[in-house]
């Protein structure tokens, strides 16, 4: 298991704005903490890119979520 730190763009839609942030870090590991530190505006798009830092544990095996009993 280890501490990765990760920063992603993520277009803004519709519905609960921490499910989605929560469900684009699930692909890369658990989080521990995360912040929105951005929201950036593009021209002749209809949607908002926010800016996402987060620190995932994420483990050995490749499986974001499992965790070992023993530890």
């Amino acid at each position: 298991m280890k501490l990765v730190p990760l920063e992603l763009r993520l277009p803004r839609r519709s519905g609960s704005l921490r499910a989605q942030v929560e469900a684009a870090l699930l692909v890369h590991g658990r989080p521990l903490r995360w912040a929105i530190t951005g929201v950036e505006s593009q021209a002749g798009q209809p949607a908002e890119l926010l800016c996402v830092e987060a620190v995932l544990i994420a483990h050995g095996d490749g499986v974001a979520g499992s965790e070992d009993p023993s530890a």
